[in-house]
């Protein structure tokens, strides 16, 4: 599957870098966030007041599991 953002190995990603259509997961930003909230999506870290960003590591173990929020 090719996507039009590679995913770095570590570091940190954007949301916009996370969800479709640059990133790999498809789904809305509400639905990201509800599942941030609720466990089912990994906690982001704050870089600075305007800042948030998440592990690529943790991304790259949510798409791995297939905990994607479809067909919940």
């Amino acid at each position: 599957m090719s996507y039009p953002f590679k995913m770095p190995e570590t570091g940190f990603l954007r949301l916009k870098d996370i969800l479709a259509p640059r990133g790999p997961i498809p789904i809305s930003k509400s639905t990201w966030w509800a599942g941030v909230k609720d466990g089912r999506f990994p906690k982001p870290l704050k870089l600075g007041a305007r800042v948030t960003v998440w592990r690529a590591e943790d991304i790259r173990d949510l798409i791995a599991t297939g905990v994607t929020g479809h067909g919940e």
